[in-house]
């Protein structure tokens, strides 16, 4: 049953038997407390309109008389914002108010009303008022100023995280004569997305053609910007044929966004495409679009393809910017080409149109402090400033992150006291490199003490500093406190990434602790986490070290299956662990492949191989390892193995080494000298010393 309550002042709408036409959709998508849904959807009690002949208000209004009056004089008289009002209302007596205002003064007046309302925290998220307003404009018919007021509400309630009781509300107004349109649902989908509710957006978009609402462009717009922030690349690439298919243009702005999250999936034939689609739909793609390509290309180490766009940028008679060339800094340092990236960063210092900006500087030093070329990234901080630039809190960080890693900790907290004194605040990637630095030196105490201050200062750790911290505890043998601190860390939100399972897992491998690391790697997968040559390097050198060199080589070949590219620390992890089993033809197979790939062997490892073979007297072998070396370290490695076959009484083989040296150079090591001629008197030949010590003479005089 239905009734109807009149009066002279406002008309009212209460439903008795059945309050929800919609009930479908509040039980599936929104539901919201039906107790109290009754007294949010009436209108409040009608003011009797008890008005003498002279037009004044009846004393019994009380309040909500002298408001009234008050309104109404403000707005007769142009005070629109009624700057001057000042009252102190309750819900009931504004709500009063606003529907006299609506009858008698118009639906202007009862708007300017509410807008001062709502700028009052009692009123700015009171359901009722809004829907008493809404309500008394719907009564006057001006639908217009009724759906302003469903905007505000919109908004207001987003502000304490109500937003999806506001969004119920306004497909519940459609029962009390408000219809939706596509304004407000515009209102509510951008506001979900700016709020991060994601599936909220996607709910009331589904829900739009069920209610007879067409989506514009703008609707379109907003949900590829919801997609693209949520990585949702199949649902972008669905939104935007259907733009297509309706004709709906797509902005650059937009586009800008789609590039980054197609590229951050990989899929850059996707963003060809999108470049096409926005060509069909008379939007020509600009260099920020191009821009945001190449920074994809970089950021994956595809810098020959990021040349290839800006070729293609070039071709179209588009001008590359300062960022343009920045992003392609950034990503020439990444895989380490940082002179490559210095010529570029020079191309634009000589430039008349484009100068290099804090970026481009910050850029280049990081990519300098990434190489340990400190020298030169300071020698960029004084050019910046001759230039009248401020370093920002990356380019300190940068700077300090490199000395951390040098070890060189006192310039770091010059640089830190400096970044102080120039208003610089240092952000939690200074306090992690500052932490890490300190702890690699042994001083804990001081970390912690710094990371102490990070937090009285507002900030929040980061999954960079735990996994600094799980990282430190791992390196003291402390396995149980890093595993506790990583439960700690997902238990708070913070989530794990690869290099945090590799710290741990590296901490289990020089435990010994296969089973553990082997679980900590399974989970490290089922996460979706790719991991890292680190990674895999870890697993193999603690399967090498617990004598388990089949499942080393396996791990090897997996490594190599998913395109992580192995090291010449990889390489001579194995080749160790095959020399323990005296597997030699394998390890000189893979010293051989490594040499191939333009690898270079580490001290250890080349010198454990050719030791090996002398020790089974395979000379030949050796040599022909140690002659695939570049001369200095081909010198360096014949040194020591003369000193480590000395050692072991080896004579012979230490003396086939030693000439060989003396063939190549005149300058034999002091020490490998003497190494040699101990074993020489040790073992009684002493005529082979004298001649060795003959030999060496004569080369001294001849010069």
């Amino acid at each position: 049953m239905l009734c109807y309550q009149t009066s002279n002042t406002c008309r009212l709408f209460i439903r008795t038997n059945y309050l929800f036409s919609r009930r479908f959709f509040q039980d599936r998508i929104f539901p919201i407390d039906r107790a109290r849904s009754p007294v949010l959807l009436q209108y409040p009690s009608p003011i009797p309109n008890h008005q003498p002949a002279n037009g004044a208000i009846d004393a019994s209004y009380g309040i909500v008389g002298s408001v009234f009056d008050l309104v109404s004089q403000s707005y007769n008289e142009g005070d629109r914002g009624l700057r001057s009002l000042h009252a102190d209302l309750s819900i009931e007596q504004a709500t009063a108010v606003v529907a006299l205002l609506a009858n008698r003064e118009g639906s202007m007046a009862a708007l300017g009303f509410f807008r001062w309302a709502i700028a009052r925290a009692e009123f700015r998220h009171s359901m009722r008022f809004f829907v008493a307003t809404a309500g008394s404009l719907v009564a006057r018919e001006n639908f217009e100023k009724a759906h302003e007021v469903m905007r505000c509400m919109v908004e207001c309630f987003a502000e304490v995280g109500r937003l999806k009781e506001a969004v119920d509300m306004v497909f519940e107004m459609q029962n009390q004569g408000l219809a939706l349109c596509i304004h407000v649902m515009n209102r509510i989908l951008r506001v979900a997305v700016d709020s991060g509710l994601i599936g909220l957006a996607k709910q009331v978009f589904a829900e739009m053609p069920l209610s007879q609402i067409s989506p514009d462009s703008l609707t379109f717009k907003t949900m590829v910007t919801a997609c693209c922030r949520s990585g949702l690349v199949e649902d972008v690439e669905k939104l935007l044929s259907t733009m297509v298919e309706r004709e709906f243009r797509l902005d650059n702005v937009t586009c800008t966004l789609v590039v980054d999250a197609f590229c951050r999936k990989g899929l850059f034939k996707k963003v060809f495409w999108v470049f096409e689609r926005m060509t069909e739909m008379g939007v020509t793609p600009n260099v920020i679009n191009y821009t945001a390509l190449i920074n994809g290309f970089c950021k994956r180490g595809n810098v020959k393809q990021a040349f290839q766009v800006l070729e293609e940028i070039a071709a179209k008679r588009l001008k590359p910017n300062v960022y343009t060339h920045t992003t392609l800094i950034h990503g020439l340092c990444k895989i380490g080409w940082t002179e490559r990236a210095f010529r570029l960063f020079l191309k634009l210092v000589r430039s008349n149109f484009y100068k290099p900006n804090i970026q481009t500087y910050t850029a280049m030093i990081s990519g300098y402090c990434s190489e340990g070329k400190l020298n030169r990234a300071e020698m960029l901080l004084s050019k910046l400033r001759e230039q009248q630039l401020s370093p920002n809190a990356n380019t300190y960080t940068a700077l300090i992150d490199g000395h951390c890693k040098q070890g060189n900790l006192y310039r770091a907290f010059e640089l830190l006291d400096e970044m102080r004194s120039m208003d610089c605040t240092p952000t939690i990637y200074t306090y992690n490199a500052m932490a890490d630095g300190l702890f690699k030196k042994g001083r804990a105490l001081e970390a912690h003490e710094l990371l102490q201050k990070g937090l009285e200062q507002g900030l929040k750790l980061d999954k960079v500093t735990y996994t600094v911290l799980i990282g430190e505890h791992c390196r003291r043998g402390r396995i149980a406190q890093a595993q506790e601190l990583l439960h700690w860390m997902t238990g708070v939100g913070c989530q794990p990434d690869a290099r945090t399972y590799t710290a741990l897992i590296a901490g289990c491998c020089r435990q010994k602790r296969m089973e553990e690391s082997e679980k900590l790697f399974e989970d490290c997968l089922k996460l979706g986490f790719k991991p890292s040559k680190q990674t895999y390097t870890s697993m193999i050198c603690g399967y090498c070290r617990d004598d388990k060199v089949n499942s080393a080589l396996r791990t090897f070949d997996k490594m190599i299956r998913e395109g992580c590219f192995p090291d010449s620390v990889t390489y001579g992890s194995i080749i160790s662990g095959l020399c323990k089993e005296s597997r030699l033809d394998e390890a000189r197979a893979l010293y051989e492949s490594m040499i191939d790939k333009g690898l270079v062997p580490c001290e250890v490892t080349r010198i454990t191989l050719a030791f090996e073979f002398c020790r089974r007297r395979k000379m030949d072998i050796a040599v022909l390892l140690l002659e695939r070396l570049e001369k200095k370290h081909w010198i360096h490695a014949a040194n020591i193995l003369v000193r480590k076959l000395s050692s072991v009484g080896n004579v012979d083989a230490a003396l086939m080494f030693l000439y060989r040296l003396l063939d190549v150079d005149h300058a034999v090591d002091h020490i490998t000298y003497t190494a040699f001629m101990n074993v020489c008197y040790e073992t009684g030949r002493y005529s082979l010393a004298s001649e060795v010590s003959e030999r060496i003479s004569k080369r001294f005089i001849d010069l």
